[in-house]
């Protein structure tokens, strides 16, 4: 938990370094001038982002028969969402999700599959909205060095799609390669066949989430689609409080590659490597102090409001575990 802390803490401090490094003097007076109802518009998006989550996994465990009210779903979702932002590549998410289903009564494995639902349907909205702006941004005469950035999602969105299904399909190959690796890495036999059965138990898990009634499927898709067009849109408003128009395609890109490179930073929520990509990308849209005043509104709306609304949560739904577990026993 120390360790955790200590990398929270660094990133803060990149992720704050790199706007006051690009705005200077100049960004506070800025960051001032950013209309009050702005702020209320981005953390009230997130709060309803939290609501809309918590409404999909409750529609999600009711088709497995588990009942959740949608104050402890918030709650669930507000922890994800801290244990995501406070940990590299967002590695904490996955465990966070996992843990806190399986106190619904479900296995770790149809907890799994769980998640594993809600990434590909992420995966799939952002594919399907990368498909639908490349046009817009492409015909525009002032943008033809966007075919690389598009391509780049493309070949990521796709080959993650693609990944994940051929895992499905195929998970008897899956199975045999797991099997290679951990009997290289000298892995006992009980543990290969407990890993092995617990594949296919996460299997049989997707197959119950597909089974699930078509309008709970597509109801859950669509609640998808709101959260990410909701939260992709806080940028905007905060462009256009700062007087400044750029279009909403261009921003909605500008998010998908900045996120793309903070996830190969080392530090939680991506810092440094989100801050550079933003910048990188709206450096000829916006003056340098406006640039650094979005860029750490955007991020105190979508990272830093994050970690302090979720930690409550998180200590209350997981921290008590870890802190005793990382307590040595007197």
């Amino acid at each position: 938990m120390k360790r955790t802390f200590l990398l929270i803490a660094l990133a803060l401090a990149v992720g704050a370094a790199i706007p006051l490094f690009i705005g200077g003097q100049a960004l506070l007076p800025e960051l001032r001038s950013l209309p009050a109802e702005v702020w209320l518009v981005a953390l009230g998006s997130v709060a309803l982002g939290w609501c809309i989550n918590a409404t999909r996994l409750t529609l999600v465990l009711g088709g497995l028969g588990q009942k959740l009210s949608l104050p402890r779903a918030v709650g669930k979702v507000m922890a994800i969402e801290f244990a995501t932002n406070a940990t590299p590549a967002g590695s904490g998410g996955a465990l966070a999700y996992v843990y806190l289903v399986a106190q619904r009564g479900l296995s770790s494995s149809h907890a799994a599959a769980m998640y594993a639902l809600d990434q590909v349907l992420d995966l799939t909205f952002f594919l399907a909205a990368l498909l639908v702006i490349a046009p817009l941004l492409l015909a525009g005469p002032s943008e033809p060095h966007l075919g690389w950035q598009l391509g780049t999602l493309l070949t990521l969105l796709l080959g993650g799609c693609v990944l994940l299904w051929l895992m499905v399909r195929d998970y008897r190959r899956v199975l045999l390669w797991a099997g290679r690796m951990l009997h290289h890495l000298r892995i006992s036999v009980a543990r290969r066949r407990q890993l092995a059965r617990w594949i296919l138990r996460f299997r049989h898990g997707v197959g119950l989430l597909l089974g699930l009634a078509r309008w709970r499927l597509a109801l859950v898709y669509v609640l998808c689609v709101c959260h990410w067009v909701i939260r992709y849109s806080i940028l905007f408003w905060i462009v256009r409080g700062l007087g400044e128009r750029i279009p909403w395609s261009y921003l909605f890109l500008t998010q998908m590659l900045s996120f793309s490179v903070g996830q190969a930073a080392l530090l939680p929520g991506g810092s440094g490597g989100v801050e550079l990509g933003f910048s990188a990308l709206l450096a000829p849209w916006l003056p340098a102090a406006t640039l650094a005043a979005a860029l750490i509104a955007w991020r105190c709306a979508t990272y830093y409001w994050l970690l302090l609304a979720g930690l409550g949560p998180f200590v209350v739904l997981i921290g008590r575990r870890l802190w005793q577990q990382d307590t040595p026993a007197t």
